[in-house]
């Protein structure tokens, strides 16, 4: 241990014998001041030893802090300063975290490594607006801890998650943000936009929008969500919904078209008819048995906004355009696709093989099971 490691200690043991609150604050800003200066060549037993001491200065500056004004921008300043470091002491980074001034624990909560999921939750499930609006800004959060701070129901924090890249949200935290959106516009904008929105929650929050949203929404959508937006806003528009908007039962389906299998019925014309008939289930179960796949893969295929992932079991069927042109428009419960989009299908179902078509649906099948 260096000199100056042992003066510092000396201090710091001055310090809490002394119970001088002036004392104690210089020498925390020293402690940290040290640490700072070479803290990517510390030790772990060395930075055990410096969030020893530098929990046992904040226990007595915490008190104080209480009611100085002082005390308090000095373990804001420390806190800003801990920060970023990856090293820094884990003890003192958690008790900066829980202080109730945010001012204290907000740099930390932003930025520090140190905190892990468990801390982050805990947090979230048990502080005010202001501490999860900071956890809420980290660059990186996993749904586990986005979930927690969703589950407060803060609109501000809603906004700011929406708004933040970097984190992670789970399907039922993304239902959350698409109900608040409903009577936000800025939120709705935010989180119209974002990749990883689920189809079906990016129509329901379409359903509700308004005018102006949308605009907006195509006026900020990402060039590979432009028209999956667009299209979805003119499904909205004209009243047109995708049948797989509700809650659907296959078994039926699968039973009818296992029978329909062994008598040997199943056939091209069979599908067809389920499609033009817009008989959604059958249409799912005929398909996935004539490409020899299952519902599983399937359905997602007729949920998607885009026509080519379709395409696919389609081509692996070997279908002729009729029927492979009628299973892309009973995705539909009324209307039909444009005349635009149908002519793009057809190119791209022309250019694709049987064998690449089975290849890509084996691959499905083996990642859905």
């Amino acid at each position: 241990m260096s000199t100056a490691e042992l003066s510092i200690i000396d201090e710091v043991e001055s310090a809490l014998r002394t119970g001088s609150a002036e004392k104690g604050l210089a020498t925390a800003r020293r402690v940290t001041d040290l640490f700072l200066s070479s803290a990517g060549n510390f030790s772990d037993e060395q930075i055990a030893l410096f969030d020893d001491v530098l929990e046992r200065l904040i226990d007595t500056i915490e008190l104080r802090a209480i009611a100085d004004m002082g005390a308090r921008v000095a373990l804001a300043e420390i806190s800003a300063q801990l920060a970023p470091i990856a090293q820094a002491p884990p003890s003192v980074i958690r008790r900066l975290a829980s202080n109730d001034e945010i001012r204290i624990a907000g740099p930390v909560l932003q930025e520090s490594a140190r905190l892990d999921d468990g801390e982050l939750v805990k947090i979230a499930s048990s502080k005010g607006e202001p501490h999860l609006l900071a956890v809420a800004g980290r660059w990186w959060l996993k749904e586990i801890v986005t979930d927690a701070l969703l589950a407060r129901r803060y609109p501000s924090v809603s906004r700011r998650l929406a708004a933040n890249p970097g984190a992670r949200v789970s399907g039922k935290g993304f239902a959350v943000i698409v109900g608040q959106a409903e009577s936000d516009p800025e939120l709705a904008v935010s989180v119209g936009v974002r990749v990883d929105l689920p189809s079906d929650l990016r129509r329901q929050l379409l359903r509700s929008a308004t005018d102006a949203v949308r605009t907006r929404l195509l006026s900020r959508a990402p060039p590979h969500l432009f028209e999956e937006i667009q299209t979805a806003i003119a499904a909205v528009t004209i009243g047109v919904e995708r049948e797989m908007s509700g809650v659907r039962d296959f078994e039926g389906a699968k039973r009818a078209i296992a029978n329909l299998k062994a008598t040997g019925q199943l056939t091209e014309a069979t599908l067809l008819g389920f499609a033009k008939q817009r008989r959604y289930e059958e249409a799912v179960a005929a398909l996935a048995a004539l490409s020899g796949s299952t519902i599983e893969v399937i359905r997602p295929l007729m949920q998607s906004l885009r026509e080519d992932g379709l395409l696919v079991p389609c081509k692996a069927a070997q279908l002729s355009w009729e029927t492979t042109a009628a299973v892309l428009e009973s995705r539909f419960a009324t209307g039909a696709m444009k005349p635009a989009d149908i002519a793009r299908a057809q190119s791209n179902y022309a250019r694709m093989t049987p064998e690449n078509a089975r290849r890509t649906l084996r691959f499905w099948q083996v990642r859905a099971s």
